[in-house]
């Protein structure tokens, strides 16, 4: 049972924001850091495929290339981890058999019986459903539980399309491995001169977004 109470956690996701000035001398610790990578692995994805591979930039070299890809942004170099969310470029009967059979072994099933489920993801695949764009729509799921998980746990964090992916996919040789970018997010600890982190947070009312019925 989490100890987390509901008001605790409105508290944490009214604190957090779009970070704009990182301070440069504060780092992740170890052990945050592991528990923030097991949430993104931790993510759910449709037919739980996970079309995605979360590249973990600290290098300073690598962050000075993609700041220059990415709008001259300072968060990138400023940062303590830059998170680069790609999407798989092609899906196909390979990635469906993996799963499958990486679904067996963990759960000490046999793969025959799974051939119902793997019948309907092949179903799927053979529609032309699992796209890059969709695999795209993926990563945005696991971008939202990274945030989160970095709001509860007290660590920043800068959701950014202000990139050019050509650019990015080439620093990362990421088009060799089969993937494309498809978001990112620098995390790490907001800088007491980031006039943004003390401003009024500006959401419509629940009447106006949300619709019981």
């Amino acid at each position: 049972m989490s100890t987390l109470t509901p008001i605790d956690l409105t508290k944490q996701l009214q604190w957090r924001y779009a970070t704009k000035v990182f301070d440069q001398s504060k780092k992740i610790p170890a052990q945050t850091w592991t528990a923030i990578e097991q949430s993104l692995i931790l993510t759910p994805s449709s037919f739980g495929l996970q079309p995605w591979k979360f590249v973990v930039v600290t290098n300073d070299a690598v962050k000075a290339k993609l700041r220059a890809a990415s709008w001259n942004q300072s968060q990138v170099t400023d940062c303590s981890h830059h998170v680069v969310l790609t999407a798989k470029r092609e899906l196909n009967s390979n990635d469906i058999t993996r799963l499958i059979a990486s679904t067996a072994q963990q759960r000490g099933i046999t793969v025959e019986s799974l051939a119902a489920y793997q019948g309907m993801m092949s179903g799927f695949q053979s529609k032309g459903y699992m796209t890059t764009e969709w695999a795209a729509k993926q990563c945005y799921i696991a971008l939202g539980q990274l945030m989160a998980v970095c709001a509860v746990l007290g660590v920043d964090a800068c959701p950014m399309e202000g990139f050019d992916p050509v650019q990015v996919d080439e620093i990362l040789g990421l088009r060799a491995e089969g993937y494309s970018t498809a978001v990112c997010c620098s995390l790490g600890y907001r800088a007491a001169s980031d006039k943004y982190a003390h401003l009024a947070k500006v959401r419509y009312s629940n009447g106006e977004v949300v619709r019981h019925v």
